[in-house]
């Protein structure tokens, strides 16, 4: 069962940063990460989603090698390739994997201009939860949701907090 935490953070830039030292607890094999998603509510009110992830761009590259592989059976690689790099990127922009994006949305409009949110799933907790606590010891931001139980989560908000 994967944990879903989501931290906001009153700087713009501070998700992304805490993203990262997600990535080397990954590295680390310390935790084994579903989706991290930076969400950004700049001074414009406008949400941001920052995947991980560009499906459309994955989609699109898969495609058109699929595409012009298939093309150079009938003799028109370019063909195929255009074709399948179309069809890929359509396919890739419709597809969600991870976090549903319109939660993430809608949670990203309550946050105030000019701040942010770092919304983690994750597949596996760690096994060693005191290292994980250290790496974000001091980080700041605020948890908006989880679904931590409600010891852990003080443990946590106890770390940002540092």
């Amino acid at each position: 069962m994967s944990t879903l935490i989501v931290v906001g953070y009153d700087d713009v830039h501070k998700a992304e940063e805490v993203r990262q030292h997600f990535w080397k607890l990954q590295k680390d094999y310390l935790i084994e990460l579903e989706d991290a998603v930076v969400v950004t509510h700049d001074a414009n009110n406008k949400v941001k989603l920052h995947q991980a992830v560009n499906l459309t761009a994955a989609g699109a590259a898969s495609g058109g090698f699929w595409g012009a592989l298939i093309g150079l059976l009938f003799l028109n690689p370019l063909l195929g390739l255009v074709i399948g790099a179309s069809a890929g990127a359509a396919s890739g922009a419709l597809t969600d994997i991870g976090i549903n994006d319109d939660f993430m949305k809608q949670l990203g409009e309550t946050l105030k201009p000019n701040s942010s949110a770092l919304f983690v799933l994750l597949r596996k907790e760690s096994s060693a939860p005191d290292k994980v606590l250290e790496e974000l010891k001091g980080t700041g931001g605020t948890i908006l949701k989880t679904s931590l139980s409600h010891e852990d989560e003080d443990k946590l908000q106890a770390a940002l907090k540092g």
